[in-house]
């Protein structure tokens, strides 16, 4: 067995999820890769809008995206627990 690792990429998004919460990975003009987490705000003339949790906006057009999913909804945030003041 080869120490390699083959990665299947799928983007299985389409324009009826606009709305939902997505991942997205993206091919950069230097041959790496980004990802893109959040909701996606729009998808027309051959580009996508996501918008992430910090209220940024990310313009991603459709020739450079190599995968994508929907995933669940970003969990609250986690409340610390209470300092006992004695």
């Amino acid at each position: 067995m080869s120490g390699r690792f083959a990665a299947r990429l799928v983007v299985s998004i389409s324009h009826a999820d606009v709305g939902q919460r997505i991942s997205l990975r993206r091919r950069l003009p230097t041959g790496e890769y980004s990802d893109v987490v959040g909701v996606l705000e729009s998808w027309s003339g051959g580009a996508l809008t996501v918008r992430r949790r910090d209220g940024e906006l990310v313009e991603v057009p459709e020739a450079i995206m190599v995968a994508a999913k929907v995933v669940p909804p970003q969990p609250p945030p986690r409340r610390r627990p209470r300092r006992e003041d004695g």
